[in-house]
């Protein structure tokens, strides 16, 4: 063995409790260091090492050079895109994942692969969906909307007599994808599974809304030739609005289609029952997205995709080899994912909701919700701001009062970044910004800060 890693060895509790100690430590301190620290130069690149500096070296130089110059993105203030935290529990978890270091694809060594079964069972549970529907985990909301997508581009196949598993996406002809304010990652999706982002057809959304207009949805289906896909929103990124999932659904007794509902953060409305409403229908659908670094407050990365059609998925990522088990009626995870290797990011959720339940993760939706909602009821008040939306559910989406142009904006972000970090964004054509709530450290005293640095920063633009 190599003398570093036989010294580092026979070290190793005591050079654990030493990385504890650096956790913690920076745990402890999210609330007082800055939101996304000042820019200061990186630090030198040096030559690969040749016999190495052991791990208790490795660590100083970490804290030293590179620690400090991370964001606080763990942290209550981070109000930046949909982030998360990790609880205490799907910390210790996502520590464990790394600790036992399993590949959880196979029946063949199936401990792993049990675990992950348990916890999605869960999580359909969690999320209101039917039996019919099995879960699995992936990476994030961009990998599971592509996988939920591969399994509808399989179902195409299957309603036009071909597999474009086998033939390529080729053999399908042309596709329509129809959704009214779909995320970002549809189009990537499309792109990496050959249906091309151009197969993607806007459908008029209600006035004033991101919702879509569910009879334009009914005349844009009467004009598509054969079989489509519909990708429905279950809490849109700038103003958390949601499509009428049930009437969604009711038109597919007219009309033939896939609906895939993207509800990435927005099916954790479903914990609060004043707002479960939004999500009613969700389980309508063939499959669905749904993010966990987000509101669930797991490591990243990690997310689930739910689907009525397993059959399918594993007719798209089965992996034929030796050395792996049947594709059976209940196939092993690695004929499910596009991945091969599959870390157990199952065990920090498992964690997390054996650890708080559902009351635990329900007062951390309910609790954000009311954080957004103050900051809005500040921002409003304020004459320097403008609300872009209602506060739906966890997102601020607003702008400035006075001349809200992309500059004046990226002014404002970054002079209070340090204190809150906010994302830009464009609604409606108008320049503005978002704070999205997620994190389940953030009380109103948090609020209070930020909109009290938003405030103070206006003034002086």
């Amino acid at each position: 063995m190599h003398p570093r890693l036989a010294a580092d060895l026979d070290q190793l509790p005591e050079l654990l409790a030493q990385t504890l100690r650096h956790a913690t430590g920076t745990l402890g301190g999210l609330d007082a260091r800055p939101v996304v620290p000042p820019a200061r130069p990186a630090p030198g690149r040096p030559p690969l090492p040749d016999r190495g500096t052991g791990l208790a070296a490795a660590l100083r130089s970490f804290a030293e050079d590179r620690a400090p110059r991370f964001s606080a993105s763990a942290g209550p203030r981070y109000l930046g895109f949909v982030t998360g935290g990790a609880t205490p529990a799907a910390l210790a978890g996502d520590w464990l994942t790394a600790v036992h270091d399993q590949n959880s694809n196979s029946a063949l060594d199936a401990a792993g692969q049990d675990l992950e079964r348990e916890t999605t069972a869960w999580l359909r549970e969690l999320f209101g969906l039917p039996a019919e529907h099995s879960g699995v985990f992936v990476s994030g909301a961009t990998m599971s909307n592509t996988t939920g997508l591969a399994v509808a581009r399989e179902w195409l196949g299957e309603r036009l007599g071909v597999s474009p598993a086998e033939d390529g996406a080729a053999a399908l002809g042309p596709v329509r994808v129809l959704s009214g304010a779909p995320h970002s990652s549809i189009a990537k999706a499309l792109a990496v599974l050959g249906l091309g982002r151009n197969s993607l057809v806007p459908v008029p959304t209600l006035p004033g809304r991101e919702a879509v207009d569910p009879a334009a949805l009914g005349r844009a289906l009467a004009d598509t030739p054969g079989p489509a896909v519909v990708v429905a929103n279950a809490g849109t990124v700038n103003t958390v609005d949601f499509d009428d999932l049930r009437a969604l659904a009711a038109l597919k007794d007219r009309h033939d289609f896939w609906l895939h509902t993207d509800a990435a953060f927005g099916a954790f409305a479903g914990l609060s029952p004043d707002h479960a409403h939004l999500t009613a229908g969700l389980g309508l659908a063939d499959s669905v997205c749904v993010d966990l670094h987000k509101w669930l407050n797991v490591p990243y990365d990690s997310a689930v995709l739910f689907t009525r059609r397993q059959d399918l998925q594993a007719r798209v990522f089965a992996n034929a080899a030796a050395y792996l088990g049947p594709l059976g009626p209940d196939p092993d995870l690695v004929h499910l994912t596009p991945e091969n290797s599959h870390r157990l990011r199952a065990l920090a959720t498992w964690f997390t909701l054996t650890a708080y339940g559902r009351a635990g993760h329900r007062e951390i939706v309910e609790r954000d919700i009311a954080c957004a909602r103050a900051l809005g009821e500040l921002l409003d008040a304020d004459p320097a701001f403008r609300l872009l939306a209602p506060v739906r559910l966890n997102v601020v989406c607003f702008t400035l009062a006075d001349r809200p142009d992309a500059d004046r904006l990226t002014a404002l972000r970054e002079a209070v970044a340090e204190e809150v970090f906010v994302t830009p964004t464009v609604l409606a054509g108008t320049p503005a910004l978002r704070a999205a709530f997620s994190n389940w450290r953030t009380t109103p005293a948090d609020v209070r800060r930020a909109a009290d640095a938003l405030r103070h920063a206006a003034k002086g633009l």
